[in-house]
């Protein structure tokens, strides 16, 4: 087998099918299709779910719907579970922005083989904080005990937000012209993707070694941030066409979702840092371009488009933004995303 077939299979062996999931997501597709309400909006990439306010009117309600994923066994073997409900609410604020929705209120699920309550107060703890940070009513939830389903003292959580935004408000990528700026707000680590890779390649009597400024832990279970004042610090000065949260897909299936036909996004990687945690993984499991890209954020949690002209003042708006890339006309044989890398 040559090392391009081992790199790109990496994460299947990790125990992640990424061409199953593409899959299921075109069989949803063709479900939806069969029907669609009347009121229900189109918007950008799918990051949230867009529905026109009743009664009618210029407003629409967003919605969407994600979890934590398996860095919820990291925070329960290491039992510090507050943070993955920060995480969770985050991540959920972070889709519905993309669409330009501020948020309104949160549902948490929390699921559990056997229920211990101090540890679900503590992540619903952390759903709170996250929420009352946004002005986001913790509207309610579900808690859910199952025995025999969750092995003990592992959880699942999930959530679903609702937000609002003024229907002419939502982004048009139409608007796209080649020679835009790509902004980028910088990632602190995995946020909440790619980490059944990275319990294959750092094994768990690893997690506490001394690893940067604290250990392979903190890394590992560090805060998948907000970008909501920073996208609106920006969005005061500059004109933002479109914008992509960065997540499982990485930046070659996640910003594409943004993308008019006929265009691409090009990005330069020296122009970011990428966090210690990545270069970490990237090295042990020696992943290729597409893996690692498609696996990991590699150090850019949000993007947004903004013309040329204004990318200086995007920049300056809030700390860590950078440009980091462009737009291109796309010809039909050429890859949506193209990211350049400098070569050793």
């Amino acid at each position: 087998m040559s090392d391009e077939s081992r790199n790109s299979d990496a994460y299947a062996r990790a125990g992640v099918d990424i061409a199953a999931g593409n899959e299921a997501v075109a069989r949803y597709k063709q479900v939806l299709g069969a029907w669609r309400h009347p009121d229900q909006l189109d918007a950008i990439g799918g990051f949230g779910g867009v529905f026109r306010m009743p009664g009618g009117g210029d407003r629409a309600l967003v919605a969407s719907a994600d979890g934590v994923g398996t860095k919820i066994l990291i925070a329960a073997e290491l039992q510090r579970y507050d943070g993955v409900g920060r995480d969770l609410v985050n991540h959920c604020v972070n889709d519905i922005l993309v669409v330009n929705a501020s948020p309104l209120f949160f549902l948490d699920y929390f699921a559990v083989g056997k229920l211990d309550p101090a540890v679900a107060a503590a992540v619903v703890q952390g759903c709170a904080d996250a929420c009352r940070a946004h002005n986001c009513a913790l509207l309610g939830g579900e808690t859910a005990e199952m025995p025999g389903l969750y092995a003990p003292g592992h959880f699942d959580l999930a959530g679903t937000i609702v937000g609002v935004v003024d229907v002419k408000a939502l982004p048009k990528p139409e608007s796209l012209q080649a020679g835009d700026a790509i902004v980028g707000l910088p990632a602190v680590g995995l946020h909440t993707n790619g980490y059944s890779l990275a319990r294959a390649l750092l094994a768990r009597d690893e997690w506490t070694k001394p690893f940067g400024d604290g250990t392979y832990a903190d890394a590992l279970l560090a805060q998948h941030p907000s970008y909501y004042d920073a996208v609106r610090a920006i969005q005061n000065v500059a004109h933002v066409k479109t914008m992509a949260h960065i997540t499982g897909g990485g930046l070659l299936e996640n910003v594409p979702r943004t993308l008019p036909p006929g265009f691409k996004a090009v990005f330069e990687a020296a122009r970011w840092d990428v966090p210690p945690i990545m270069r970490e993984l990237v090295e042990r499991g020696k992943l290729s371009y597409d893996e690692k890209y498609k696996t990991l954020n590699m150090g850019v949690g949000y993007t947004l488009v903004v013309p040329l002209a204004d990318a200086e003042k995007a920049v300056a708006a809030t700390p860590g933004a950078r440009v980091i890339g462009w737009i291109e006309h796309r010809a039909e044989n050429e890859p949506q995303v193209v990211i350049h890398e400098a070569r050793s």
